[in-house]
């Protein structure tokens, strides 16, 4: 099973969500950024790298806020969300073809990665209560 991390980025009730662009695996889901963790590296470290990669700005990266455990036809993921906040807001999609700020309940209804809906869910339940 494969550990990728997703980054819960939040500002004014609002959280930081984007599309997975044309080509990319997963193209057309709305997912939060992060990625697969690689030997060696921690949870932070990965999403750091991950986030530097995908949006082109710095991340301070915190605790675990949530998990969710799928399985896709190409694997099992283990997909551990953490507290997320960006360094500059200068965003330069790279795999990403679209992003977006929304309320938990507006993330819901977007097509969302099968993983990633999780997390929404317990965004919308804990009231943005992070």
């Amino acid at each position: 099973m494969k550990v990728v991390t997703a980054a819960i980025i939040q500002e004014q009730g609002r959280f930081f969500v984007a599309r997975r662009g044309p080509g990319e695996k997963l193209a057309g889901l709305w997912e939060f950024p992060g990625g697969k963790v690689e030997p060696g590296e921690t949870l932070q470290e990965c999403l750091k790298r991950e986030i530097a990669e995908e949006l082109g700005v710095e991340a301070i990266v915190g605790d675990v806020v949530t998990e969710s455990h799928y399985k896709y036809e190409h694997g099992e993921i283990l997909l551990v969300a953490l507290q997320t906040e960006l360094k500059g807001n200068d965003i330069k999609l790279s795999v990403h073809d679209q992003e977006d700020w929304l309320f938990p309940e507006q993330i819901l209804a977007l097509e969302l990665a099968p993983a990633d809906i999780p997390i929404a869910k317990f965004l919308m339940e804990s009231n943005n209560g992070l």
